[in-house]
């Protein structure tokens, strides 16, 4: 058996919906992460979110058992300000929308964090729950005097414990419609946060893991790296079975306590044994079987699904199952009911 802890010596692990939702820990992240560490692969902590410090953020993981300094820490803000220091001269004023915590990784790289457009040459948006009309009017004026604009992420939405609620992509959006541009992005999926953290970390054979498609795994793929997407957060079974090729995840798994399975049971590459997918006629999907043998039926179906879907070119699908194990697998997954002429379409990521 080889694990996918024996062919990664880091994991590029995401935040918010991977390793916490809010201020709590995700279950069974605290143990993967030091049980992973106990065996030399570190985790480097990734994230989109640049609404905090990299010192609050170790130390938010630190309170919540995870091992972290700050030096583990790679953020978004750090990303966004390193892409505009290549583009603006020292000095440069910048237009802040987002938190203290961006401003100063702006000051960081030698250039001036500004809060109103006069002057300002380029504008970095990153997360802020406060951020409102005025500070994106600020940011409308910079951007149609042909100002340089940074997004730090576009996640439409952050994981917490009260749900998903608006993230930096939601305010994001607001200036793209106001002003008919396209930001810079320097987070997930935008290569430039994953280079940065790889070359932080030193690593040779690094697992970027995640729990949202359009970001964690998206960002894995320009840069050539596995990935591993886990059923915690966001991207759901059917949004998995439906991804467009650039989202498509190296391994599943409902969270990190699968970190020392046998990564070929996690691949999406091949049907799992005890299931059988057929790609029908009319482009459907055909799921039967019964899991024998398998630890996770469910997730085993899911594996198989993927692997025929994407095979046959992917996209939205339709389902049945045959037999009652395969459609309570598929229910469980929330991509059919029983009976081999129930169909219900899935929709893309």
């Amino acid at each position: 058996m080889t694990s996918l802890l024996d062919r990664h010596d880091v994991l590029l692990a995401d935040l918010d919906g991977t390793l916490y939702a809010g201020q709590d820990a995700i279950p069974y992240a605290v143990d993967a992460v030091v049980a992973a560490a106990a065996r030399g692969v570190r985790t480097a902590y990734v994230t989109n979110n640049a609404s905090r410090r990299p010192a609050e953020v170790a130390a938010h993981l630190t309170e919540i058992g995870f091992p972290a300094t700050t030096d583990d820490v790679m953020t978004s803000s750090q990303a966004g300000a390193a892409l505009l220091a290549e583009q603006l001269p020292a000095g440069a004023n910048v237009l802040v929308v987002g938190t203290e915590a961006l401003a100063e990784e702006v000051t960081l790289v030698g250039l001036n964090p500004v809060r109103e457009a006069p002057g300002a040459v380029a504008v970095v948006q990153g997360h802020n729950p406060d951020t409102g009309w005025r500070i994106l009017a600020e940011a409308s004026v910079v951007l149609r005097a042909g100002g340089v604009w940074v997004a730090t992420n576009t996640d439409l939405t952050l994981p917490t414990e009260r749900g998903p609620l608006p993230g930096n992509g939601a305010m994001v959006t607001a200036l793209k419609v106001a002003t008919g541009l396209e930001p810079q992005v320097a987070g997930k999926p935008g290569l430039r946060l994953v280079q940065q953290a790889v070359e932080r970390a030193g690593s040779t054979a690094p697992l970027v893991v995640g729990d949202r498609l359009d970001t964690d795994i998206e960002g894995g793929h320009p840069a050539g790296l596995p990935t591993l997407h886990v059923l915690t957060g966001i991207s759901r079974p059917a949004d998995v079975l439906a991804a467009i090729p650039r989202q498509r995840p190296t391994y599943i798994a409902a969270d990190l306590r699968s970190l020392p399975r046998d990564a070929d049971e996690l691949s999406t590459a091949a049907a799992r044994p005890g299931w059988t997918v057929e790609v029908t006629d009319d482009g459907g999907l055909l799921l039967s079987g019964d899991g024998t043998g398998s630890p996770e039926p469910g997730l085993d179906a899911l594996r198989s699904l993927c692997a025929a879907h994407w095979a046959a070119d992917g996209g939205p699908f339709q389902l049945r199952t045959v037999g009652d194990a395969a459609g309570i697998a598929a229910a469980e997954l929330g991509l059919a009911t029983t009976g081999a002429d129930d169909v219900r379409a899935g929709t893309g990521a």
